[in-house]
């Protein structure tokens, strides 16, 4: 039935038998059901289990199920135009989450001790930062930040339009080099910005509808909610998702941001084609964070000159 549902073959190193019968002997394979960020804010749910999922990469990835976790994702290459794979987590994800063209690579913000195999790593949890980082930044700035700081400051240059159009080379083909401010104010401004934006692409925050890019963000019109045919209406600024409903109050702007070569708003819903939007909430919520994103952006790149004129020696 597995077989024909999801069109299943055997290959070399995988049957459908084995696997099904090391699931059957698994006591703990319902434990296995977690939340996976497949695309840009769309957080689906997988059964990652070994028998079943390829190139799992449980080496990576058990550190984001292993407790509280914050991943950084981005990519070693990007054969489009445009620098904008970043994209941050509380989750796995999936290979292809923040970087179309090729593939993402996740750096969680910590490690866990490894139970398996516990000689592999530190018995306690510690930040994956290479060991110089906080002792040179604690020198230049009289105060040692912490990992989430780091992180967030990091996450704000890569936010940086400037720093994306400076580097568009470097980032084709390689991981970023982060520019580390010698300035401990501007390096604390920065990781504030990092971490609205932090905040608001893990939709832990939630702008208000008031006023600014997004302001007036509606689900209307008749009918159900059955997504059959998104299309962008310029002049009445609606994404309609069928004949009949719609979200209104979406500038072309918003509709066209992308993150990893993803039109983000357009593949939200052409992802769910044939299926009910259950959740209009949400993709406002994400329209809203879209638009607080792109306003951020602007105050990191008034800030970002400063950066590159006083970059620390490392």
């Amino acid at each position: 039935m597995l077989a024909q549902a999801y069109d299943l073959k055997d290959k070399p190193g995988w049957s459908l038998a084995a696997s099904r019968k090391k699931v059957q002997n698994d006591v703990y394979a319902f434990q296995k059901i977690h939340p996976i960020l497949y695309r840009p804010f769309d957080v689906r749910y997988i059964f990652y289990h070994e028998a079943v999922v390829e190139r799992p990469r449980s080496e990576v990835m058990r550190h984001m199920l292993a407790g509280e976790n914050l991943g950084l994702i981005t990519a070693r290459s990007n054969k489009s135009t445009v620098m904008d794979h970043f994209f941050v987590t509380n989750k796995i994800m999936e290979t292809k989450c923040g970087e179309s063209t090729t593939q993402s690579a996740l750096f969680p913000l910590y490690l866990y001790p490894s139970t398996p195999s516990p000689e592999m790593f530190d018995q306690e949890q510690k930040p994956n930062l290479a060991e110089w980082v906080l002792p040179k930044l604690s020198t230049a700035f009289g105060f040692t930040p912490d990992p989430e700081e780091v992180l967030a400051y990091i996450y704000a240059v890569f936010y940086s339009p400037t720093y994306r159009q400076k580097y568009t080379q470097e980032l084709r083909v390689d991981f970023p080099r982060i520019p580390f401010t010698a300035d401990g104010n501007l390096f604390r401004q920065m990781a504030a910005l990092g971490q609205q934006l932090i905040d608001l692409h893990l939709l832990h925050a939630f702008p208000t509808q008031t006023g600014g890019k997004a302001g007036g963000i509606k689900y209307q019109g008749e009918g159900n909610d059955l997504i059959e045919k998104v299309r962008y209406d310029l002049f009445s600024a609606r994404v309609y998702i069928n004949a009949g409903k719609y979200f209104e109050g979406i500038t072309q702007e918003l509709w066209e941001y992308q993150i990893g070569g993803y039109q983000v708003l357009e593949k939200y819903l052409k992802d769910r084609k044939g299926r009910r939007l259950d959740n209009p909430v949400r993709y406002i919520h994400i329209v809203s964070a879209i638009a607080q994103t792109m306003v951020i952006q602007t105050k990191v790149d008034q800030s970002y000159p400063d950066v590159e004129s006083n970059v620390m020696a490392v």
